[in-house]
């Protein structure tokens, strides 16, 4: 099996002409995007192999054919993402602050009696007669994915930095290995079906983020501080014996959540500190390298179910203590959801099929 990783390199290295150009070619592309976008969206898109002379020529700019044609094909990817998610199809609009280019356009040279920078991004066919050397320094992430992957002839060119992509060959799902549910929250960011509770400090990072003044560096800090945070409890949990990950299928939890007035103002702004979007992704991302499997159900009343004899009620639930009102059987009450979470999955219709399914 094989996954993507992508990682990014800061631009502060380049000078202010360099910068300057970058500005101007982002602004023109941004131009032509948008250009096509009106014209695929009122007569329909092609498909990209039909992006010939005719249709590549009908913006009026000074970027090059081969830019335009990519310009063309960023059109049409986000016409066709709109329309398969957007029910209203708003028209997309294209911002001119990054521009996505292969090896036709983008070719990254290693420097050469240059100590310091490691790298330049030649780009050579923009128009206009415009070509471009951006240094690039080179960091520790990257020469990790390095050691794992293949780097591709792809690049993501933005404002502020260049991302590189690697492709990542991480061989055969596991055929064996332990099983785990986890119940995510704030209190502890996992419990599993296992008894353990890991990221119990993530609460007092929620906090410190609510008690910072929206925008400020300090709270950009603490989200940074949370962000690090999670990329480490991710870790602790998806170990090398595990060979399932289910978890739950969690959305709509931000500040503006209310669900019919049931949370306070106090809990919304916590939901909205809880990166749960992230930290899902991140464990995502670690099951992929570890070669194991990663499942999500949904998590309707995993908190109020006795995970012994199946009995709901929502008073067997009272703060992080669980007990069942049948059965008297006493846990606490994630690590009782995390297991429910676990039992929904391999008990449903395709708990059977977990070691032939791909994640």
């Amino acid at each position: 099996m094989k996954v993507n990783r992508s990682t990014k390199c800061t631009l502060k290295f380049a000078n202010i002409s360099k910068l300057d150009i970058l500005h101007t070619v982002l602004t023109e592309y941004g131009r032509v995007v948008n250009i096509f976008i009106d014209h695929f969206w009122s007569v329909g898109c092609p498909t990209k192999s039909e992006l010939l002379k005719p249709i590549v020529d009908i913006p009026s700019t000074w970027l090059s054919a081969r830019l335009r044609k990519v310009a063309a094909r960023e059109a049409i990817d986000m016409i066709t993402a709109v329309k398969a998610k957007d029910a209203k199809l708003h028209k997309p609009i294209h911002k001119g602050q990054r521009i996505h280019v292969s090896c036709t356009i983008a070719d990254l040279q290693l420097a050469k009696n240059t100590p310091e920078f490691d790298a330049w991004l030649h780009l050579s066919c923009i128009g206009n007669k415009l070509s471009l050397d951006i240094p690039i320094k080179f960091h520790k992430h990257y020469h990790q994915l390095r050691q794992m992957g293949k780097r591709l002839n792809s690049y993501i060119i933005t404002k502020k930095y260049i991302q590189l992509c690697f492709e990542i060959e991480t061989g055969p799902k596991k055929d064996v290995g332990e099983q785990i549910g986890i119940d995510s929250g704030i209190n502890a960011l996992a419990s599993t079906s296992d008894g353990e509770q890991y990221g119990t400090d993530v609460k007092q990072i929620i906090d410190r983020i609510k008690r910072c003044k929206h925008g400020s560096r300090g709270q950009k800090r603490a989200r940074n501080t949370l962000k690090q945070r999670v990329n480490e409890v991710a870790k602790e949990v998806v170990k090398d014996s595990i060979q399932l990950v289910v978890v739950e299928k969690l959305h709509k939890l931000n500040y503006k959540t209310k669900l019919k007035r049931r949370l306070g103002k106090n809990m919304r702004r916590s939901l909205g500190s809880w990166i749960y979007r992230y930290w899902l992704d991140r464990l995502k991302r670690e099951c992929e390298i570890g070669r194991s499997y990663f499942r999500s159900v949904y998590p309707a009343y995993t908190s109020q179910r006795c995970s012994t004899c199946g009995h709901t009620e929502r008073s067997n639930r009272s703060n992080e203590r669980f007990l069942c009102q049948k059965c008297g059987h006493a846990d606490n009450a994630d690590v009782n959801a995390a297991k429910n979470i676990l039992d929904r999955f391999l008990t449903g219709p395709y708990g059977a099929c977990c070691k032939a399914c791909e994640v």
